[in-house]
């Protein structure tokens, strides 16, 4: 049922339970029937990110769309105040993703100044949340991040360098979260 008043929550009609049960088979019975060549395109994909399949593959199934964009928190890009521009093995790394590059710097860095200390790095930047924000404006800042590249919510993955970062995942409705050390990992 959908319509006026209606939240799209969980259907309260008799035999949403079989129907759960009955998407549910049916999707296990699909994901090991993937054609071979599907599952080569996606192992390639996962290479030219620079991401472990099992990762990859993880973000793609939970989310139901292939990754686009990258969010980095100004912790990840390892920033100070002082130091707008990206370490080396940072730089490395983000020039090899094909896919865009976002970043939520926090203040006294500016945003344009990071994208002027790193040409070609960094598609956008904008202000980061600030701790003292509330929750729906941390949502809607980051969101807005997003929306300004005008890309879907379900393909953005968040690199995040701390635990409040990696709350923005959820908070924001981004695709899923990595921890930064394991993104530049080898860089």
């Amino acid at each position: 049922m959908s319509g006026i008043g209606h939240n799209r929550g969980p259907s309260m009609e008799p035999g949403q339970a079989f129907r759960k049960l009955a998407w549910t088979k049916a999707r296990s019975d699909l994901l090991p029937t993937l054609p071979l060549e599907v599952v080569r395109l996606r192992v390639a994909r996962a290479k030219r990110l620079g991401l472990p399949y099992q990762t990859y593959a993880t973000i793609r199934a939970t989310s139901g769309h292939d990754i686009v964009a990258f969010l980095f928190s100004g912790n990840a890009l390892e920033l100070t105040p002082r130091r707008v521009e990206v370490p080396e093995r940072v730089a490395a790394r983000l020039s090899e993703l094909p896919a865009d590059r976002l970043a939520a710097i926090y203040a006294p860095a500016h945003p344009d100044a990071v994208i002027g200390a790193n040409p070609g790095l960094i598609d956008l930047a904008a202000p980061a949340p600030a701790f003292t924000e509330s929750w729906r404006a941390t949502r809607d800042r980051l969101r807005e991040i997003v929306r300004a590249r005008g890309l879907s919510r379900d393909g953005v993955v968040l690199v995040a360098a701390t635990a409040v970062e990696r709350d923005w995942c959820g908070t924001a409705g981004l695709a899923g979260a990595l921890p930064a050390e394991a993104f530049f990992a080898g860089s």
